[in-house]
């Protein structure tokens, strides 16, 4: 065991986070402004390998299925949001629970309809094929430019949600929607916009996953379990948290496998439990009045 590997390793959790992080903050925005707690989550992370897949093998090139799929899975979702969720608001919140865990379901089953049930590779793009030299080992370029999409996503949430007028209408309607309905805010048009950029950001998880695993119908399942994991984490509907407890579960992650690989799924629920315990309502989640 090197301070070299170690280090390696570190970085492989820093690549896993990202992933995570990708998802979680989709989940995360999707339930800070609409309450909903989307179940279809994961599902919707495999679609987007899948779209990324198709966009691909129709194009040529990764690069069209890393900025189209995204905008196609983000606009499936607005139609989600429109004809499935919106009429179940003001009703009970197990509604829209159920059908988010139902609507997984249905989109598993129709990509192994279409796709069948075999796993299919999705190569690695010519230009980021190879390692690079960190000083402390070598490191794949792909995983790099992983980190530094998530980075650029992350810089241009920040600047949307704190630097624009809609960003400020968000965080508002966030905060008290009825408020916003008395100002003359269409919520129901912000709401739909809203839910189509957190599906979107999933996809683009699930097509920057792609080439480092097979796409496969059940590659969403295992992810809804870490995302929840790490949204829980973080503190439901946190977008900090989501980043913070991204990369803490990411590292943990990695860094058991390389010490304890029987133990790597079971740490991040450890995780879960501990800071459950010490911080209820997570890192950075607020607690319910009266609490």
């Amino acid at each position: 065991m090197t301070v070299q590997l170690i280090a390696m390793q570190l970085f492989s959790g820093l690549a896993l986070g990202a992933i995570l992080i990708m998802v979680a903050l989709g989940l995360s925005i999707i339930f800070g402004m609409l309450g909903i707690v989307n179940f279809a989550h994961g599902a919707l992370f495999m679609v987007g390998a899948y779209a990324g897949l198709y966009v691909a093998g129709l194009t040529g090139s990764f690069w069209w299925a890393l900025v189209l799929a995204p905008v196609l899975i983000g606009l499936f979702g607005m139609l989600i949001e429109r004809f499935l969720i919106r009429p179940l608001y003001g009703r009970s919140p197990d509604d829209p629970l159920l059908l988010t865990f139902g609507l997984g379901y249905v989109l598993v089953e129709a990509v192994r309809i279409l796709f069948g049930t075999d796993g299919i590779p999705f190569s690695t793009p010519a230009a980021l094929r190879g390692v690079v030299n960190l000083g402390i080992g070598f490191f794949p370029l792909y995983r790099l430019f992983v980190i530094g999409v998530v980075l650029a996503v992350l810089l241009l949430l920040w600047i949307g949600l704190e630097k624009t007028k809609f960003g400020l209408i968000v965080r508002a309607g966030s905060a008290d929607p009825l408020i916003m309905r008395v100002l003359g805010v269409d919520i129901s048009k912000l709401w739909l916009v809203v839910f189509g950029i957190g599906v979107g950001i999933t996809a683009l998880g699930g097509v920057l996953a792609a080439p480092m695993r097979n796409v496969s119908p059940e590659m969403g399942t295992l992810v809804l379990a870490e995302a929840f994991v790490v949204t829980v984490i973080g503190g439901m509907g946190s977008l900090a948290g989501a980043v913070i407890a991204g990369l803490v579960v990411g590292v943990a992650v990695s860094m058991t496998s390389l010490f304890a690989p029987e133990m790597a799924t079971i740490v991040m629920f450890a995780l879960m439990a501990l800071i459950l315990l010490v911080r209820p309502n997570g890192l950075y989640g607020r607690a319910a009045p009266g609490l």
